[in-house]
């Protein structure tokens, strides 16, 4: 389930996008809105939903988020 944070994420949004991997969260963050948007398997899938959101692709970051 992707999840698109643009406050502090809340430990509700957080158990939802780890049901994807279980141990870390696949997520793209853009660097100039100061959002991210995770619970994808792969970082690409983040990206899109950012994107669809009217984020710029040059301002977004991929990272694992380890838990």
């Amino acid at each position: 389930m992707i999840i698109i944070i643009k406050e502090r994420a809340t430990l509700k949004q957080v158990e939802q996008m780890m049901q994807v991997l279980r141990v870390y969260i696949k997520v793209a963050v853009d660097i100039e809105k100061g959002i991210l948007a995770g619970g994808a398997e792969r970082h690409s899938e983040c990206e899109g939903a950012l994107l669809e959101d009217g984020s710029r692709q040059l301002d977004i970051w991929g990272v694992d988020w380890w838990l």
